[in-house]
């Protein structure tokens, strides 16, 4: 007698092609992300080194205070993400209409508290730099804080639409973005001559044109989500608070973050600008190998928080273990060739001999610690942030940065003399901290009991 049992076949949520038909755009909108601080810093290395330190400065300063309302993203993508998982479409849309209205008065703020004291900002952080850079980034911060509402709204937006599973209408806004950035880097930087004024000009520009193309898209009726009136946005604590929920963690973690990234460059100031100018081109270039882990960490807010919000925790580590094993094939290929042909990227930048053999050498360990180390450390964590384990992941990175990458930091490139090497290293120990910390999390499994709606 034959006694067949039932099959429990295990049937994917996503297909392939919705992966990669979301993977994809995210990467390639990455690629266009870090183009657009490359076009800065390339086209303004013409102006010298003074300009390329002080652009490298403010953006420091504004990924701080960018990553304050892209923590309020993350909370809303992830909330809606769930909402679309557990197919309640009309709490989707309050919570796309709260993240809004939460990202805008934030970022609104802060650029009217931060605007008249920019000179006093930058010379807190970073104590005693040279009296030309100190002008140059006060007047490059200036533009950079007046676009802080256009870039909360077009960072808002994309959240969105990548929680819906379509990250082909931001990557289209983002290729109209960098388009007027780089055509308006070339016109004011090459034609009008105004060095730091042109680039920050540019980039006002082309965040103002890209807030007003997705908020436009946004309001589409056809979309799952979709807010179709943006002149009466208004507070409903309820949603807010399950945003807040997600993302006042993921704002305390990422301003932590940005703080220490703050000080340990500040540690590399003291050595001097070419120092300084050769870190700010090997982060620029590192940018690229991040690329493909970057993509796949916003990805997974979108696969991992609807398998989630659909109650099915197996498929969220299907997915998860699926996404990580593709970030680190990507980054190892990329890593591969940034660190064959580093001499001949970095001359691009036309940096002085010590610049250059300094940037080189970051450039070689780079590319080894993050093909090994990265896709733990930032992209695994993403996979926790989707499921509403956010205090775990706001813990860990708080301790690994100010015991590693800032205590560290310290000692090797200050007390033991390693320069701006040292500083790097002591980013690389931050690394493998976490990733150890993430990889025992996500193996114990308590973060699948995690709920956000």
């Amino acid at each position: 007698m034959n006694t067949k049992q039932p099959k429990t076949a295990f049937e994917p949520m996503f297909s392939r092609r919705f992966l990669f038909s979301l993977i994809i755009p995210l990467m390639v909108e990455q690629l266009l992300a870090v183009t657009i601080g490359m076009a800065d810093t390339i086209m303004v290395a013409s102006v010298g080194e003074v300009a390329v330190s002080a652009i490298s400065l403010v953006d420091s300063i504004t990924i701080l205070i960018v990553t304050l309302f892209a923590a309020f993203a993350t909370g809303g993508a992830v909330v809606a993400s769930q909402y679309l998982g557990n197919k309640d479409y009309a709490l989707a849309n309050s919570a796309a209409k709260q993240l809004l209205t939460l990202s805008l008065g934030v970022s609104t703020l802060l650029l009217a508290g931060c605007v008249p004291f920019r000179a006093p900002i930058i010379s807190f952080i970073f104590g005693s730099i040279e009296e030309a850079v100190l002008a140059s980034g006060s007047i490059y911060f200036l533009y950079i804080l007046l676009s802080l509402p256009f870039l909360a709204a077009y960072n808002a937006c994309a959240a969105l639409f990548r929680s819906m599973g379509n990250s082909k209408v931001s990557l289209w806004v983002s290729v109209v973005m960098n388009l007027v950035n780089i055509i308006g880097n070339a016109y004011f930087i090459f034609v009008l001559k105004l060095g730091v004024v042109g680039a920050g000009l540019a980039t006002l520009l082309s965040r103002i044109i890209g807030a007003i193309i997705i908020l436009i898209l946004l309001a589409n009726p056809v979309n799952q989500i979709s807010v179709r009136n943006y002149r009466h946005l208004q507070w409903r604590w309820e949603m807010i608070r399950r945003i807040l929920r997600i993302g006042i963690p993921n704002g305390i973690e990422g301003s932590v973050f940005q703080i220490g990234k703050l000080l340990v460059q500040g540690f590399i100031s003291v050595f001097g600008t070419a120092s300084l100018a050769a870190s700010a081109i090997a982060t620029s270039v590192t940018g690229f190998v991040n690329i493909p882990g970057g993509a796949i960490g916003l990805a997974s807010i979108t696969v991992v928080g609807q398998a989630m919000g659909a109650k099915k925790p197996d498929q969220a580590v299907f997915y998860a273990k699926k996404l990580l094993m593709g970030a680190y094939l990507a980054m190892a290929c990329i890593a591969i060739l940034i660190y064959l042909f580093s001499h001949q990227i970095i001359s691009i930048f036309n940096l002085s001999e010590e610049a250059t053999s300094i940037a080189v050498l970051l450039l070689h360990t780079a590319m080894i610690f993050s093909a090994i180390f990265w896709p733990t450390a930032f992209a695994l964590p993403n996979f926790l942030r989707a499921a509403g384990d956010v205090k775990y992941v706001m813990l860990v990175s708080m301790f690994s940065m100010w015991a590693f990458r800032v205590g560290f930091s310290y000692v090797l490139a200050v007390n033991m003399g390693l320069g701006a090497i040292g500083v790097w290293y002591g980013m690389y120990i931050d690394w493998v901290c976490r990733s150890i910390c993430f990889l025992w999390r996500f193996s114990r499994g308590r973060w699948k009991t995690k709920r956000v709606i």
